[in-house]
């Protein structure tokens, strides 16, 4: 019996072994600590994680994110280990001039939010109207550069207009249009 480590011992620092890793040097970002402190309150209470809601305005979208968010899962009960896994109801709190949108996008929605969990986690969605608080975050919205095209359609719509100022006003505003809607279908893949 020799004493050389194999490569299955520990302790060498090997990739995957766990030792002989550093810990970042430095401050740990607050977000990180307030995951650790927030995601068991949540997952208890609402059965999901905090990650979910921080996600949130990347599944959802520009014109979901606004007036929905994500309130809990619910898990269907399981009588026995060897019942098939059912995907769970996700209740999406949302204002009232969001539903229509939310109920036309709800199949899109649940692919996006199972793609985030990585497994069709979410079966169902349950849309429970209600005021939404508005965590908003100051941020440019994306505009993408215009097409040709779109400067064309603009000019052309604009051509007739014989003020100047009102003229120019209304290219930004649809430069602004077309551009925030080239962004938000990029955006949401389509």
């Amino acid at each position: 019996m020799s004493n050389d480590k194999g490569p299955s011992d520990k302790g060498l620092g090997e990739k995957g072994s766990g030792e002989g890793k550093k810990r970042p040097r430095g401050p740990r970002p607050l977000s990180d600590l307030v995951a650790d402190l927030v995601d068991p309150i949540v997952s208890k209470k609402a059965g999901m994680t905090s990650g979910l809601l921080s996600a949130w305005p990347e599944i959802a979208g520009l014109r979901l994110e606004q007036g929905c968010r994500p309130e809990k899962l619910l898990w269907p009960a399981r009588r026995s280990e060897d019942d098939p896994f059912q995907g769970a109801t996700l209740v999406v709190a949302c204002e009232g001039a969001f539903v229509l949108r939310l109920q036309h996008e709800s199949h899109e929605l649940i692919a996006r939010v199972n793609g985030y969990f990585g497994y069709p986690a979410v079966a169902r969605l349950k849309i429970v109207q209600k005021p939404v608080e508005h965590h908003r975050i100051n941020r440019k919205i994306p505009v993408k550069p215009l097409t040709p095209r779109d400067q064309r359609t603009i000019a052309e719509a604009t051509a007739r207009i014989e003020s100047p100022r009102l003229r120019s006003a209304l290219e930004r505003f649809g430069e602004a249009i077309l551009g925030r809607n080239a962004a938000d279908r990029e955006r949401n893949g389509r």
